[in-house]
């Protein structure tokens, strides 16, 4: 069995993969390690070109090495700050107000990803399978097969993927898809999201698509695949219990003074649905009095793309919306909204999260958010809280003990909370384990080793082949014959 390739935008370091970090970084870095393999790509840093055109820097853990590379000042804004984040990140998330499109930019994107697939190249060998992660990286296997690559290459969307109506707003969506059709494997996290994927194959493409997921379009055939990432409960269950009685949950619980404790965690982002999550908890407090001074919101949000002009309006806005809530109904000593712009220790939040009645995650659209899995997780089984979830969110489809909400219905998202708030321990305790047995189902693990399995599968092009459609019909006539 080949080594296994890891391609992302960011590679975690091999002190993040050792327990801070989460999601992704867990599951990968358990999969290198199984097979041995590199991680490839950007390492954060923004560089000098001379520097950006230096090999990876390499770093050994064990059986993975880290192959990390920096971008020039003109890279990152084209490419990561400009293409990816101006354009990609709104539209796919089903906002394209916020979008904007350059043809600078994306030749940008283009180059960066053409640059990046070079430099890997170096490292390859010939039984490696390469496993492309996100929105990033999209023209990443078309770079490989331009430079004559054949191995298997799978890619996995961890965020949504639009309606065909959505991505023709971006002006260069049929050259995206066709460099999406140069995987042999693509993963996304819902059957919507796969089902966008095939519909705009059909429609945009002139694409054939079958009921197993194997799709033609663009002269290849692809498959296709819905992987729903998880968590691993168990893991997460020991250690927020572990860390329930250090000193930073005893201060949170010490200024509590007995209130209830709403938790929500989210990067700084528009399409985390925070200021509709703000108003919802106003109206928790105009519209049931005995409430004021009875519970608190925590919302912890770590910045993120602090150079964008979209995150900077955000900030400012949930800024503005705290201080307004809390002057309305704060007292000498209750502050309503806690609202924390920086980064915690992945374990702090879990252990926090186990001392919250009520977890609220209400994106107005997301991949799948491992947010809502970490806090269902979290939970003491014997007295667990509540998540209230956005139906427009990936693990909505997962997590059936939820109560369910639309987050464009503020009115809708307070009535759920005081159900949260209110809610007897018995169905509590059965919610709960509803969806730990959904976690456990479906947990990281499985959805590593599920798309890597299908990815093996997917057979090998032969030498000298350009791994297209018409090619491989050909083959398998021959073969028949």
């Amino acid at each position: 069995m080949g080594r296994l390739i890891v391609v992302s935008n960011r590679v975690a370091t091999p002190t993040e993969t050792k327990g801070s970090a989460g999601g992704l970084a867990v599951g990968v870095f358990g999969a290198l390690k199984d097979t041995g393999g590199v991680w490839f790509g950007w390492s954060g840093d923004v560089v000098s070109e001379t520097v950006a055109n230096a090999g990876p820097t390499l770093e050994t853990d064990g059986t993975v090495t880290f192959a990390t590379t920096g971008l020039t000042r003109k890279d990152y804004d084209q490419y990561y700050r400009g293409f990816s984040n101006a354009t990609l990140w709104p539209v796919f998330h089903y906002r394209n107000d916020l979008a904007r499109y350059e043809r600078e930019e994306y030749a940008g994107y283009r180059r960066v990803n053409a640059w990046l697939a070079h430099k890997l190249i170096k490292l390859l060998e010939p039984d490696d399978i390469i496993w492309v992660h996100d929105y990033h990286l999209i023209p990443f296997a078309e770079a490989l097969r331009a430079e004559g690559i054949r191995n298997r290459i799978g890619f996995f969307l961890h965020i949504p993927f639009p309606s065909p109506q959505i991505l023709l707003n971006i002006p260069p969506h049929e050259e995206l898809v066709k460099s999406l059709c140069c995987y042999d494997l693509i993963g996304f996290q819902t059957e919507n999201d796969e089902l966008a994927f095939h519909d705009y194959l059909r429609r945009h493409a002139r694409g054939t698509v079958s009921g197993d997921g194997h799709a033609e379009a663009f002269g290849r055939e692809l498959r296709t695949g819905v992987y729903r990432i998880g968590v691993f409960p168990d893991d997460i269950a020991e250690q927020s219990k572990r860390y329930e009685s250090r000193q930073h949950v005893l201060d949170l619980k010490q200024s509590l003074e007995g209130r209830k404790l709403i938790m929500s965690v989210d990067r700084l982002d528009y399409s985390k649905g925070l200021v509709e999550r703000f108003r919802a908890f106003e109206a928790l407090l105009e519209r049931s009095p005995e409430w004021r001074g009875n519970v608190t919101l925590v919302q912890i949000a770590p910045p993120t793309r602090s150079d964008v002009t979209t995150y900077q309006d955000i900030r400012q806005q949930l800024e503005y919306e705290a201080g307004r809530i809390n002057g309305k109904y704060s007292g000498l000593d209750y502050t309503p909204i806690r609202y924390l712009n920086q980064q915690y220790d992945r374990w702090k939040l879990m252990s926090l999260f186990r001392e919250s009645q009520v977890g609220f995650v209400t994106p107005l659209h997301d991949g799948m958010n491992l947010v809502a899995k970490e806090y269902v997780a979290a939970q003491n089984p014997d007295d667990p809280g509540v998540l209230v979830l956005s139906m427009f969110a990936g693990a909505a489809a997962e997590l059936e003990g939820a109560l369910i909400v639309n987050p464009h219905d503020s009115i809708g998202m307070c009535e759920a909370l005081q159900r949260a708030l209110a809610m007897p321990l018995d169905e509590r305790k059965r919610r709960h384990e509803i969806d730990m047995q959904a976690l456990r189902k479906n947990d990281l693990g499985v959805w590593r080793d599920s798309f890597l399995r299908d990815l093996r599968s997917v057979p090998l092009a032969a030498p000298g082949s350009d791994g297209s459609a018409e090619k491989k019909k050909q083959d398998r006539r021959d073969a028949a014959s």
